[in-house]
């Protein structure tokens, strides 16, 4: 896991924004750019990172592709941070 690309893509507000969507499950490219409000060139630059960081998976269906979280890269990333919470 590349911890420091993770935070990286999750610093920007549209891909955090473009996760919160997907928790509900699986999306377009289409209904993601309607929802957020933005052209497919930028919403096809915000799915590139957040493919390459592995937090989300693409699935091709006949014509569309749909996009869903990765739930293990969280796991990972969960786990990951769990090591500096202390000990009780």
């Amino acid at each position: 896991m590349g911890e420091t690309n993770i935070f990286k893509v999750l610093s920007d507000k549209q891909r955090r924004d473009i996760l919160e969507m997907l928790k509900d499950g699986r999306m377009n490219a289409g209904e993601i750019a309607e929802r957020l409000g933005v052209t497919p060139a930028a919403l096809s630059y915000h799915l590139k990172l957040l493919k390459d960081a592995d937090l989300i998976i693409e699935y091709k269906q006949k014509n569309f592709i749909y996009y869903e979280i990765n739930a293990s890269v969280f796991q990972e990333l969960i786990l990951w941070i769990g090591q500096f919470g202390g000990k009780k």
